[in-house]
C-alpha cells in the first residue's frame, strides 16, 4: 500500500512540476456562504481571539429556562447550553466512542480554543458552513491541522471569519491535542446527512453564519449555475442536533455530468477521482473520502486548491487535478459526490 502511495505521489509531483495553472474558475461565492464575489484586492481579517483566561458568557437562567429534547434523545438541554463553547450539547452519547478527548468536548479555556465539538458536533457531523470531519485518516486530519498552524491553509474569500479562527485555534493546540481529536474522529464512521435534489429553482433563503436557511412562504427563485445547500430543520439544526441533515439543491443534470468527470476524468481535463480517493470516494490510506460529504465544503476545498490558498504538501498534488476545471465542473463534481451514499450510511440504514 505504502509503495502504491508513494508511486502516486511521485506520478502527481512530476505532473505539477510541468503543469502550468490555468485562469482560476469564477469565485464561487455561495460555497462560501455569500451571495456577492469578495472585494478586488481584500484580505482575510485577522482573527484576534479573546484575552484570556476566557469567562465563558452563558446567559443567565432568567433568560434562557427552557430544556430542549430531540427525537430518540434522552438528554435536555437549554438553547445556551447546546451551543455553549466550552461544552456543547452531546446529544447520543452512545453514537460516538465512549472517551471523548477533552478538546473535543470541552476546548481550552485558558487558550480560548472553542470545544471541535461545537462546530463540527460532538460525532464529527459538521455542517454547511464548516466540515464534517468523522472519518477522516488519521494522518490526514493531522496534516490538515498542521497546514492551519504552519500558515498553509486559508480560505479563498477572505470573509470567510471561521477559517481564519481554525487557524488560530490549530496555533493554540498542542501536538497532543491535534493526534488526540484525530484518533478520536478517525474512529467515527462517516455517514451521509446530504440530501441532494436537482431542481432548476430552489426556496428563497437568508444568510445567516454562513447558512443558506429557508424562508418559509416566501416562494422561490432560479438556481442557476450553484448549489443552494440548506438545514432540513432549522430549528434542529440550531439546536446541533445531529440527526438532523441538510438538503443541497443542484442543478438539473448536475450529478451525471459529476460522475462522468470523477469516473473519466472527462477527457483530460483533471483526473479520475478514484485514482486516489478509493473505487467507492470513501478514502484510500491518508487521502480523506469525498463520498457523501457537504457540496459547499467540496467546492469551496477545490477552490481553495485551485487558486494556492492550501498549500500543504497534499494539496499541492492536487492543483494539476483542479487546474482545468471550471465553475460549473465544481458543482457538477460537488453534486455527484455529494449524493452517493458511504457504506457505513447503508448498515446504518438496514441497521434501523
Amino acid at each position: 500500500m505504502r509503495k502504491s502511495i508513494g508511486v502516486l505521489i511521485c506520478g502527481f509531483a512530476s505532473i505539477l512540476a510541468v503543469t502550468g495553472l490555468t485562469a482560476a474558475a469564477q469565485h464561487p461565492s455561495w460555497a462560501y456562504g455569500f451571495v456577492e464575489m469578495p472585494a478586488p484586492g481584500s484580505v482575510p481579517a485577522a482573527y484576534v481571539p479573546p484575552p484570556t483566561p476566557v469567562t465563558p458568557a452563558l446567559p443567565s437562567a432568567a433568560a434562557d429556562q427552557v430544556k430542549h429534547s430531540l427525537p430518540g434523545a434522552t438528554r435536555t438541554f437549554t438553547r445556551a447550553e447546546a451551543n455553549y463553547q466550552y461544552g456543547p450539547a452531546d446529544w447520543f452519547p452512545n453514537e460516538h466512542p465512549a472517551a471523548v478527548p477533552d478538546i473535543v468536548a470541552l476546548g481550552r479555556l485558558d487558550a480560548a480554543i472553542n470545544a471541535c465539538g461545537l462546530c463540527h458536533y460532538i460525532g464529527g457531523h459538521g455542517r454547511q458552513e464548516n466540515a464534517g470531519i468523522a472519518g477522516l485518516p488519521y494522518d490526514y486530519f493531522v496534516q490538515a491541522m498542521m497546514d492551519f498552524k504552519n500558515d498553509l491553509r486559508h480560505s479563498a474569500d477572505p470573509r470567510k471569519v471561521n477559517t481564519n479562527r481554525m487557524v488560530a485555534f490549530a496555533k493554540a493546540m498542542t501536538d497532543d491535542e491535534i493526534q488526540a481529536a484525530a484518533r478520536y474522529y478517525a474512529a467515527i464512521p462517516w455517514t451521509q446527512y446530504i440530501r441532494v435534489v436537482e431542481t432548476k429553482t430552489v426556496p428563497k433563503t437568508r444568510l445567516l453564519n454562513g447558512m443558506f436557511v429557508k424562508l418559509e412562504g416566501t416562494g422561490t427563485e432560479p438556481l442557476g449555475m450553484r448549489i443552494v445547500e440548506s438545514p432540513e430543520d432549522f430549528e434542529r439544526t440550531e439546536m446541533r442536533d445531529p440527526h438532523s441533515g441538510f438538503v443541497a439543491y443542484v442543478p438539473i443534470g448536475s450529478i451525471k455530468k459529476g460522475e462522468t468527470l470523477v469516473k473519466t476524468g472527462g477527457n483530460g481535463r483533471t483526473t479520475e477521482c478514484a485514482v486516489c480517493h478509493g473505487p467507492t470516494l470513501e478514502g484510500l490510506g491518508p487521502v480523506p473520502g469525498i463520498a457523501g460529504r457537504s457540496p459547499s465544503y467540496i467546492v469551496r476545498q477545490l477552490y481553495d486548491m485551485q487558486v494556492g490558498t492550501r498549500k500543504g504538501v497534499w494539496s499541492s498534488l492536487m492543483m494539476p487535478v483542479v487546474d482545468k476545471l471550471t465553475a460549473e465542473d465544481f458543482v457538477a463534481i460537488a453534486a455527484y459526490t455529494s449524493s452517493l451514499k458511504p457504506q457505513a450510511s447503508v448498515r446504518q440504514t438496514a441497521a434501523r
